[in-house]
């Protein structure tokens, strides 16, 4: 049996990460958001309301034509809006609208109140190795 904590570190990292997404999917299920839904939502959030399309594609690490049905269905509810670029008529922004600002909400008190549960029993010492740890490893792979 391998003890080398960089071994474990790695199977342990994927399978939380696993985890956190599943638990939280479970979560937001009740506001009728799949993964990939609210994922996206909450990228645009993050970023001010609006992302390239391309941008946001590489950023949540799914395939073109996979974020491109995701978008279809989030337009169709309303929650966002595809607008052509004034600088480069091939690229489309992707927007938040006015729709998605109630629904926003409740998935930020759904998160919050997750990451409350999920950090329970951590101090902030543990957590900020954990945090250079990651910036590290993320860093090694090119991915910063």
């Amino acid at each position: 049996m391998n003890t080398d904590p960089r071994e474990w570190l790695g199977i342990h990292l994927g399978r939380a990460a696993r985890l956190m997404r599943t638990k939280l999917d479970e979560r937001l299920a009740p506001l009728g958001l799949t993964q990939a839904k609210w994922l996206i939502l909450l990228y645009l959030f993050r970023n001010g309301g609006t992302m390239p399309q391309k941008e946001l594609t590489e950023t949540i690490g799914v395939e073109g034509p996979t974020v491109v049905r995701v978008l279809d269905g989030l337009e169709r509810l309303g929650l966002i809006a595809r607008q052509d670029r004034k600088d480069d008529r091939r690229t489309k922004d992707v927007c938040l609208t006015d729709q998605a600002t109630p629904l926003l909400g409740e998935i930020r008190a759904i998160t919050e109140a997750f990451r409350q549960e999920l950090w329970a029993g951590v101090d902030d010492a543990d957590l900020a190795v954990c945090e250079r740890v990651l910036t590290r490893l993320l860093g090694n792979l090119g991915a910063l």
